[in-house]
């Protein structure tokens, strides 16, 4: 979602300047990254009203919401029968919906025989 009309870095219209809200599906490989540098940048971001964080391990979902103050506000909803509201753009997902076709630990080792 945009705040106003679409900003653009360059001609190429895939970097958007002015986003209301952001959604990060964490992979293990990048997560650590994710929750750092990239969420400060985030946070720099001055029309940026919400970001979220979405689990692929287990249904979770974190967002973080810019408070009046300028602080931001975790809420977390996890299990697939919670739902994850999104204030920025007045909308609830339910996490059925957004883990629909996934199964949890198929990806996961074995754990050795003994």
């Amino acid at each position: 979602m945009v705040c106003g009309e679409p900003k653009y870095v360059d001609n190429q219209l895939d970097t958007l300047t002015n986003p209301i809200l952001l959604i990060e599906v964490l992979s293990p490989s990048t997560e650590s990254y994710d929750r750092g540098l990239k969420a400060r940048q985030y946070r720099a971001i001055e029309s940026l009203q919400e970001y979220a964080l979405v689990a692929q391990s287990e249904p979770r979902v974190e967002i973080f919401r810019r408070q009046p103050s300028g602080d931001w506000l975790l809420s977390e909803s996890a299990g697939l029968d919670a739902a994850c509201r999104f204030d920025s753009v007045q909308c609830a997902v339910p996490l059925s919906e957004i883990y629909d076709k996934v199964t949890f630990g198929a990806d996961e080792p074995s754990p050795p025989s003994a």
